[in-house]
């Protein structure tokens, strides 16, 4: 289920990225994904409490 998660996360970070077509330093859009807890989880529940890092591997959990 964390597999799946991560991978839907990759998914949509692609997504986001070639469709806001950011730069480096321009902040992350806003995103939403289901948790591994159950629910859903944002970006914005962490807007100005604490650092959030974003990793993106494309070539991750695809066995090659």
């Amino acid at each position: 289920m964390k597999n799946l998660a991560l991978l839907f996360l990759s998914f949509a970070m692609a997504n986001a990225l070639a469709a806001t077509h950011l730069k480096v330093g321009d902040k992350a859009p806003g995103f939403s994904m289901p948790a591994t807890t159950g629910g859903t989880i944002s970006l914005s529940d962490y807007a100005g409490k604490q650092t959030v890092v974003l990793g993106f591997f494309p070539a991750a959990f695809t066995g090659g």
